[in-house]
């Protein structure tokens, strides 16, 4: 199943990304492998394909890597971002000359396995959380550079995307309220500032600390490192008056449970900043 209704990436946004990574890659000569080994008109064709099972995400990095490298070289995508994979699945097929396929391979294949990654990472947590109301969302604990990129994967693999940067949105932490003088401060500083298209969270680690903040009334709170049972009473407690977002140490093996608090929103880093790499493989075709 495809995960439908995804955000377009502007092109030129892939493009600097990918003439960046490639650059790094054929440092001072190119490929020096492929120009001592192939003659310069030899053609290939080859297919990338899943070694694993996972979610689908960066087609248009491994097609900007190749169209770069060299216009002739023909990219047919036969999947689509957000599609699940098997192994040996064909993701897509390159036909063109053989020294510039395999100059763009890696970086090809770093970006779809990397963006693969998060997308297949964040769709575990959200087929387990499925029968809930709680949607899994990305924080800003991404690579630096590669943040947009992460947060589309996210979406790709059926979580939502939480702050972009520090300017979208106020996220008022433990840092924010040590130095404002306490919850209802800070909240009240950051309701007097913001313009009316500006949201307000708040994170809290304490249910008293809920009901002061539920009093000065921020949009969203977040329940910082709360077990689940203190999570249902923050639940009963709030009433529907904000949205409630889990943060804090969720793992695979605990987030149906925080789902099932009654939360609306489980915030992860992980997905981003330690998924493993999906492995997806370029393999030349004989004959």
């Amino acid at each position: 199943m495809t995960v439908k209704n995804l955000p377009e990436l502007p092109q030129l946004m892939i493009d600097e990304a990918v003439k960046s990574a490639l650059l790094e890659d054929w440092g001072r000569a190119g490929d020096i492998t492929s120009q001592a080994t192939l003659p310069k008109d030899a053609k290939a064709r080859a297919v990338i394909s899943a070694r694993k099972s996972g979610v689908l995400s960066g087609l248009q990095f491994a097609e900007s890597a190749f169209r770069q490298t060299e216009n002739l070289l023909c990219f047919e995508p036969v999947m689509s971002d957000g599609d699940r994979l098997s192994p040996k699945d064909v993701v897509a097929r390159i036909e063109g000359p053989a020294r510039s396929l395999l100059a763009a391979e890696r970086v090809a294949l770093n970006f779809l396995g990397h963006l693969s990654g998060v997308a297949t990472a964040t769709s575990r947590f959200a087929e387990l959380i499925a029968h809930t109301k709680a949607d899994i969302v990305c924080t800003r604990k991404t690579t630096p550079g590669l943040r947009a990129f992460e947060k589309y994967a996210v979406k790709c693999g059926g979580g939502s995307n939480h702050r972009f940067g520090l300017d979208d949105a106020i996220l008022i932490k433990d840092n924010h309220i040590a130095v404002a003088g306490g919850v209802s401060e800070a909240i009240e500083a950051a309701k007097a500032f913001a313009g009316h298209l500006v949201k307000i969270e708040v994170e809290v680690d304490t249910l008293e600390q809920l009901k002061e903040a539920l009093v000065a009334g921020p949009d969203v709170v977040m329940l910082d490192n709360m077990p689940p049972e203190v999570l249902r009473q923050a639940v009963e407690i709030a009433g529907g008056r904000v949205r409630l977002e889990a943060s804090g140490g969720i793992e695979l093996d605990t987030v149906k449970a925080v789902a099932e608090a009654g939360v609306d929103l489980i915030s992860s880093g992980w997905i981003t900043h330690s998924a493993p790499v999906l492995d997806l493989g370029l393999d030349i075709q004989i004959g």
